[in-house]
């Protein structure tokens, strides 16, 4: 396995104030928008088949730096690990994508429609269930890193479920969608499949193997020259949402809080769902912390992406799935540090000698 697979770098000070950073461009958005009309139609008209070309070429810029991290070779340390994965596929893929769906319906159907605009609420719905439906690819060695978590665990898992996700993703979002009686065409969710998943793994995956021909250490220096072009691209995205979301924000500043109710809500019940069933199975804590993490963490700029080719750039979707961006970070932290906080207590009933970190 290459020493790139296993060596992640910790959290700078941009990555961790991204919050900071998502609260300036919702403001510098929302000014773009307010002064500047002319141009947002300008960028929101350059549009082939439902798919904004500057949005989708920020996309692309965003993903494909995080998924030339991504080793698939790492799906032979699977059986090393296989309680600990089997409890992270089983949050991922079992529970997350429905109970985000039921917390959407619970709370933007009914606890919050007073304060929503009922035209709206379909689509936040629909934004909600792309946030959950694709496991974070990115952050997660960051978090696992931040909880001494296994290197090798967290690197299969992503790996694994990087190739779930590019057969499941779809058919888990159609499903939702039906059972909430969101009409979404096959063909522009496939599309995006494609677009959003397919193509930008397979782009990483020759550009990953280019730099490995040149040595571990191009391969480092290739890397860290992308990431701050990942963030970059990330932050004008969010611009450009916030340009063409800018009024009806201003018109409904408590938007963006209740649709953070039910992402909160997830968040906590996953990880702590996934750290418990860990305990319960005797996984050692360097695989539960992560596990927890991996169980909790969105994709969120895969979720973005689809949000805006499936519903547009002005949808309550592409907003839904902002807002996933604004709170993940404090919210992962925070149960990094309960992960931590909590181990002489996790540690306290575990087996006493266990033979592996599965």
């Amino acid at each position: 396995m290459q020493a790139s697979a296993v060596s992640k770098p910790a959290m700078g000070g941009f990555e961790r104030y991204l919050s900071l950073w998502v609260l300036l461009c919702i403001g510098a958005g929302i000014g773009v928008g307010h002064f500047f009309p002319t141009l947002t139609q300008a960028v929101a008209a350059l549009e082939v088949a439902r798919v904004n070309l500057v949005v989708g070429l920020l996309i692309w810029v965003m993903v494909i730096p995080m998924l030339v991290k991504i080793d698939f070779a790492a799906l032979s340390q699977v059986k090393s690990h296989a309680r600990g994965i089997g409890v992270t596929l089983f949050i991922n893929w079992g529970v997350k994508p429905f109970s985000m769906a039921l917390l959407a319906w619970l709370f933007l159907r009914h606890v919050f429609a007073p304060w929503l605009d009922p035209t709206q609420v379909d689509s936040y719905v629909a934004g909600l269930i792309l946030l959950a439906a694709a496991p974070c690819t990115a952050m997660v060695f960051v978090w696992s890193q931040l909880c001494k978590g296994d290197p090798l665990f967290t690197l299969s898992q992503v790996a694994l479920n990087d190739a779930i996700m590019l057969l499941a993703f779809a058919p888990i979002v159609a499903l939702l969608l039906g059972i909430s009686s969101i009409t979404v065409p096959w063909d522009t969710l496939l599309a995006s499949v494609l677009l959003y998943i397919l193509v930008p793994v397979a782009i990483a995956q020759l550009l990953r193997r280019h730099w490995l021909r040149k040595g571990e250490a191009a391969f480092q220096r290739a890397t860290a020259t992308m990431g701050p072009l990942s963030m970059l691209a990330l932050l004008l995205t969010l611009v450009l949402l916030f340009a063409f979301q800018g009024r009806s924000i201003l018109q409904q500043p408590l938007v963006i809080a209740l649709l953070a109710v039910p992402i909160l809500i997830q968040v906590v019940l996953n990880s702590g769902l996934a750290y418990w069933l860990n305990k319960k199975l005797g996984v050692a804590h360097c695989v539960a912390g992560p596990s927890a993490l991996i169980g909790a963490s969105n994709f969120f700029e895969l979720a973005v992406a689809t949000a805006i080719s499936l519903f547009g750039l002005h949808s309550g979707a592409a907003l839904a799935t902002v807002v996933g961006v604004l709170i993940e970070v404090p919210v992962m932290l925070a149960v990094v540090a309960i992960v931590n906080r909590t181990q002489a207590w996790y540690e306290g009933s575990a087996p006493a000698t266990p033979t592996s970190h599965t």
